[in-house]
């Protein structure tokens, strides 16, 4: 398969499609996404025992992930994107929650929207769920007690989130497919220049709506950000007063 051809059948969407990457890179994806799942699943099963008040939130940002991801927006380099709306939920509940709300996303998205596909659902998880979050989480992480405004930590969070998602991806299929000539450093720069001049601005829209949304929460419930420590609650009023 050549490389050119391989790029027109990925630009038909962000999601890597079904049968697209050879089944051993396949199989390494979902082996790297498990620990992910198994902690998120544990991290869940406390939120439903122990703090059900968060349910509402849990929800509200599993579905700004499947409504922003779901929606494909035409590339001027003839390729389609997405925004992935993983930062908001990184954010509140951290990688490995997201990570679960991710994979759910992604599976209903491969069974009912015919975005990516079963067999690649581990390196869909991997760039969308898994790794754009952590990138992100650590954005998050080092700015979180500085006195850089948490409006301003919530969108660069949420634009990273957004932005490492596709270097993961076009990682992930420069390695499955190097090029003849210049090997897997020339695929990973001709992937990554296919969705670059669309998803940095989108990436950036993104930032501005999931800071909007997080300004929202502020204003409705701020005692559930207090309690899940995601700013102190000197950090939030500031927020609070300040709108």
């Amino acid at each position: 398969m050549h490389y050119n051809y391989n790029t027109q059948i990925f630009c038909e969407t962000m999601h890597i499609m079904e049968g697209f990457l050879p089944w051993e890179w396949c199989l390494v994806w979902w082996i790297v996404s498990m620990p992910f799942l198994v902690l998120g699943i544990l991290g869940l099963r406390n939120i439903m025992k122990e703090n059900r008040e968060y349910l509402p939130l849990l929800g509200a940002c599993g579905a700004f992930i499947f409504i922003l991801s779901s929606l494909k927006l035409p590339s001027i380099t003839g390729s389609c994107s997405h925004p992935t709306g993983t930062g908001l939920s990184t954010i509140c509940f951290g990688v490995y929650v997201t990570s679960v709300i991710g994979a759910i996303v992604l599976l209903f998205q491969a069974l009912l929207l015919a975005h990516g596909g079963l067999s690649v659902l581990g390196a869909n998880m991997v760039s969308m769920a898994i790794g754009g979050p952590f990138a992100g989480y650590a954005v998050y992480k080092t700015l979180k007690n500085t006195s850089i405004s948490i409006y301003i930590i919530v969108f660069l969070t949420c634009v990273v989130a957004d932005l490492v998602t596709y270097i993961i991806t076009a990682t992930q299929l420069a390695l499955a497919y190097p090029a003849e000539i210049g090997g897997i450093l020339w695929s990973l720069s001709a992937f990554l220049a296919i969705f670059a001049v669309t998803q940095i601005p989108l990436a950036i829209v993104e930032g501005c709506i999931l800071t909007l949304a997080f300004k929202y929460i502020i204003q409705l419930k701020p005692e559930i950000l207090i309690k899940l420590k995601v700013f102190s609650e000197e950090q939030i009023k500031i927020a609070f007063y300040r709108g």
